[in-house]
């Protein structure tokens, strides 16, 4: 057991949950395409993401995702699925960056406590973003909001892939900022009473 390459899976993974938390099929897309491309290597029971048909279902889901997210309203309605497959995307991620790493049981418990709870708790800090925006612009801004979450999981992806050493500074950071939007929404809501 290699110490520093399984820190090195559990920071790319905890990467590619981050990057989940702004968008839920990103990541996977990118797991997919990146396999493809030699850039990313699936292991075990996770080769399927780079079959044909897994990359265009995955394209499909990004392309709506994205998309429905530029729809005011209808971006706060996705939230309400978003959320809880951010958390399962977090968890499928940072498990495929692990496996074969790890034993099967310490791999999924650590892919549900850490990779789960990073991508939780920067989709809240989405959440409670577009809910400020919503309430201060009618949802007029959230289409720029949209946008900036899109490019944010894209720089995950990237930083994840290429600069994996500094994946839990910028790990730190996000949830530090999630935290602080999500202290914002609740003293708004409270004025609001």
């Amino acid at each position: 057991m290699d110490v520093v390459q399984i820190l090195l899976s559990l920071s790319l993974g905890l990467g590619l949950a981050a990057a989940c938390g702004f968008r839920v099929f990103i990541p996977p897309l990118m797991m997919g395409v990146g396999s493809r491309l030699d850039l990313y290597s699936l292991e075990g029971s996770f080769v399927w993401v780079d079959d044909t048909w897994a990359i265009a279902i995955f394209t499909v889901a990004t392309l709506l995702e994205i998309g429905g997210y530029f729809i005011p309203w209808i971006d706060n309605l996705l939230d309400t699925v978003a959320t809880p497959a951010a958390i399962i995307g977090g968890i499928f991620v940072t498990s495929a960056s692990l496996e074969g790493e790890l034993d099967p049981s310490a791999q999924w418990t650590l892919s549900v406590i850490a990779g789960g709870s990073v991508s939780g708790v920067i989709q809240l800090g989405t959440v409670a973003t577009r809910a400020v925006s919503t309430g201060t612009t009618g949802g007029l801004a959230n289409p720029v909001i949209s946008l900036i979450e899109a490019v944010a999981s894209i720089l995950c992806i990237l930083i994840s892939l290429f600069l994996v050493a500094i994946i839990p500074i910028v790990i730190f950071f996000l949830i530090w900022k999630s935290i602080g939007y999500i202290k914002i929404t609740k003293k708004e809501i409270a004025a609001q009473k």
